[in-house]
């Protein structure tokens, strides 16, 4: 299992709240803002700490840091910097209700979130999104997605919310002239799905991504997919992701954020090892070439390093 500390960001060694608050508040206060100050000290810092920070700003100065944050920066600079101050569970929750509540439903962060978090992170998304909207997230998904067509309308929510890279199983039952479909994926926690998808193969005669892809479609084809994918390995799964948020013509902003501030002290080391690995360029490289300004220094902080 991945460690814990296998992300790019770490706790800072001499780390004070009030000092940080004061270098964000100078950098802030008159004409004019430090960019530099604001992202090279929140890069720098747990998001622990980032909350410490936030406290410590609103007893030495009678204000909320990410109100002023919000005042004084803007774009995508302030999206990203506002998404590092944010407790993860406060995000990832934050990231589901605008997925499922904006205009048109966002099944790809759905998926991403809910394929990727283990089943304790899981357990705290769902009831924190009970205290934070008093709606029922498992409702909310089910009647707001079209994720969840037959054969699995009856147990879609069990699907996703029981859905963990390390703790999951699938059940496969024969139908007629097609044994092992595809179509009656059901998940069962506390199995590995590894030795399961071995013994697909060995059952099927085909991996059960080919499955997938053959059986299903649209939602339900990528929803599947990126479970069997962070079951196999959740760092390849999220260097793919962030590939081809900046591949071709235009980027995908909100996902390049999402993944990097998620992960940043998770496992980005991993996942940059993953990108060089798949792909005939860094982490590094790619976001250099993509982004820019202090949006490109404040990503470029978070990635940690080049592995070119």
């Amino acid at each position: 299992m991945l460690q814990a500390n296998r992300g790019t960001v770490k706790p800072s060694a001499n780390f004070s709240a009030s000092a940080d608050a004061e270098v964000l508040h100078k950098a802030m206060k008159g004409l004019g803002t430090d960019e530099d100050a604001i992202l090279q000290l929140v890069t720098a810092r747990s998001n622990a700490q980032r909350q410490e920070i936030k406290a410590s700003f609103k007893t030495l100065y009678g204000k909320d840091l990410i109100d002023d944050l919000k005042g004084e920066l803007g774009g995508k600079f302030e999206t990203l910097i506002v998404a590092l101050m944010t407790p993860p569970i406060t995000y990832d929750v934050t990231s589901l209700r605008n997925a499922i509540k904006g205009a048109g439903t966002d099944e790809k962060v759905l998926v991403e979130i809910l394929a990727s978090r283990t089943s304790q992170q899981v357990k705290q998304i769902v009831a924190a999104y009970k205290q934070e909207y008093d709606d029922d997230l498992e409702k909310d998904i089910t009647g707001d997605t079209s994720v969840y067509s037959p054969p699995l309308t009856a147990t879609g929510s069990y699907l996703v919310l029981h859905t963990f890279p390390t703790h999951c199983g699938l059940s496969f039952t024969e139908t007629g002239d097609k044994p092992y479909s595809c179509t009656n994926i059901r998940l069962i926690p506390n199995f590995i799905c590894i030795p399961v998808f071995d013994a697909y193969m060995k059952l099927s005669g085909y991996e059960i991504e080919e499955s997938i892809k053959r059986e299903t479609s649209g939602n339900l084809k990528d929803l599947l997919l990126a479970v069997v994918k962070c079951a196999r390995s959740v760092p390849a799964y999220f260097a793919e992701t962030l590939y081809y948020a900046m591949k071709g013509a235009g980027t995908d902003d909100n996902t390049l954020i999402r993944v990097m501030v998620t992960r940043s002290e998770v496992d980005l080391l991993d996942i940059r090892a993953q990108f060089r690995r798949l792909f005939a360029c860094s982490l590094h490289s790619m976001i250099k070439g993509d982004a820019g300004g202090d949006y490109r220094k404040a990503l470029l902080a978070l990635c940690g390093g080049d592995d070119a």
